[in-house]
């Protein structure tokens, strides 16, 4: 695994959050007398749109023709432009399809057009702020979340997208503030799977169990269920607990066939206990079903470490040529790892330009950086990754290599063991790489570093030592101390002032 494992399904859950803003508005009126019939797709979604969970994707795309048949119609409608716009961010979301990206930005900007943001567009601007975020685009992505939390601290869907926002900006205590906001507002499961997510981000595991756990009993339908699970088998893969993350996954399964993040999570857990046959199985359908550039390229290095160095090409390729909406850090560390170390800093070194100083850029920055031969500027981003607080056994697995190549082997000792100690099968290609460092710096030495070492006395000008201490200018030792300047000594006290 090469890239940090961050779930799509929270950056789903937050653009299906921005959806319940605009969606209750399009529950069609009921006719006729006696009871109302059960809902269907189109209501459904926006039921679930509205409780703040995820819709199942059939009932999403139903609510996107039901919009589309009606806009046709009433073409001035501002709010159905934007409840499209954010259903078109949601599906390409939770698709991995850029496709819908263009579609979604057409919606919103037209819903501005129809009513400005100046007349009070909320509606839209929110789902602007949401298709930045699902772009990459986190500057922007604050800029149109800030506006909207300006005119409407209490709008419970903009949170999600200013903590998206914050994180990939590097700006984490202005997330973690953002989570307190979202938790004084609603306790619902979007709410503890952010409040997991911000946990997990500052190295307290047992609180974002604890609060996934809470996702979970909280969810209002199975796809909102399968992500929280899928979230849980995260946690305990990040773990090193591939028995447990396979459990948690496979529940996710159960309640939705093909949800994409819990297929490649199964495949990394398949992999890691040795089950490769059925981990290969996965990857394929987890990049079919979703294709993100991150997921690519951890299934090509596990067909590369398997030997299967053809198909492994043939992965790093797609990724090479595809069209990705948020590919920077999978590209950077594939070139590399794979390809053009220097090209790999470049991309890099642009995307920290952009103000995108997350964790994850600044690890795959660092480790571009030392395979370009730029190892002491590079433990300065290796650094920066671990230090934040999440507990990443690639990052720490970087820096203990970086620190390596520098000849700083405590550190790079201690990096590489924590590195297996935090998950002991991280990577199918790099885990072995950190089990053969470890055996190679071997056991620590009894004698201490030289920074470490007492300082040999040393004379000042003009000075003679006397054993214990550094005697003072112009001073002579009488064995236990050192005499004032000018003074006489007599034997066992202090020297007297001369003259005495």
């Amino acid at each position: 695994m090469k890239t940090q494992n961050v779930s799509r399904t929270v950056l789903a859950a937050g653009v299906g959050a921005v959806l319940a803003a605009t969606a209750l508005l399009y529950v069609p009126e009921l006719v006729g007398q006696g009871p109302p019939p059960p809902p269907g797709p189109a209501e459904r979604a926006t039921i679930a749109a509205h409780a703040g969970a995820q819709a199942a994707l059939p009932d999403l795309a139903a609510l996107i023709a039901d919009r589309e048949k009606w806009l046709r119609a009433h073409p001035d409608d501002d709010a159905s432009w934007a409840a499209l716009g954010t259903a078109y961010t949601e599906r390409g979301t939770r698709l991995g399809d850029v496709r819908d990206y263009p579609r979604a930005e057409r919606a919103l900007r037209r819903s501005l057009a129809e009513r400005p943001a100046a007349r009070g567009n909320l509606d839209a601007q929110l789902g602007l702020g949401a298709l930045a975020g699902a772009r990459g685009d986190w500057r922007t992505a604050k800029l149109w979340g800030e506006r909207v939390r300006k005119a409407d601290p209490k709008r419970r869907p903009v949170y999600p997208v200013l903590i998206d926002a914050y994180n990939g900006l590097g700006e984490y205590k202005a997330a973690q503030k953002a989570v307190e906001s979202l938790e004084g507002l609603h306790a619902g499961a979007l709410t503890r799977s952010r409040a997991a997510e911000s946990f997990r981000d500052r190295g307290w595991r047992e609180d974002a169990d604890a609060a996934a756990q809470d996702a979970v009993a909280l969810a209002e339908t199975e796809a909102e269920k399968a992500a929280s699970l899928a979230r849980l088998g995260d946690l305990a893969w990040e773990r090193g607990e591939p028995e447990e993350a396979l459990s948690r996954f496979g529940a996710a399964l159960r309640l939705v066939r093909d949800h994409g993040p819990s297929l490649a999570g199964r495949a990394r857990a398949l992999a890691a206990l040795g089950r490769t046959e059925e981990a290969l199985r996965d990857w394929r359908a987890a990049l079919a079903r979703l294709p993100l550039p991150e997921y690519v390229l951890e299934a090509g290095e596990l067909h590369e470490s398997l030997g299967l160095d053809g198909d492994a090409r043939a992965l790093y390729e797609r990724l090479r040529t595809g069209t990705w909406a948020r590919g920077e850090v999978a590209l950077g560390l594939l070139d590399a790892d794979h390809g053009d170390p220097a090209a790999a800093v470049r991309r890099l070194r642009a995307e920290w330009a952009r103000g995108h100083r997350s964790v994850a850029v600044a690890d795959a920055l660092g480790w571009a950086l030392h395979w370009s031969g730029e190892s002491k500027e590079a433990l300065e981003y290796a650094k920066r990754a671990t230090d934040e607080g999440l507990r990443s056994a690639l990052f720490a697995y970087h820096r203990g290599e970086i620190e390596r190549t520098l000849e700083q082997s405590g550190p790079a000792r201690r990096h590489l063991a924590e590195a297996l100690r935090i998950n002991p099968a991280f990577s199918p290609l790099l885990a072995p790489k950190a089990q053969e460092a470890v055996a190679a710096l071997g056991e620590p030495s009894d004698e201490l570093p030289k920074e470490l070492r007492p300082r040999e006395a040393a004379s000042k000008p003009g000075a003679k030592p006397d054993g214990e201490g550094a005697a003072k200018p112009g001073a002579k030792p009488d064995g236990e101390g050192a005499a004032k300047p000018g003074a006489k000594t007599d034997g066992e006290g202090a020297a007297k002032p001369s003259g005495a």
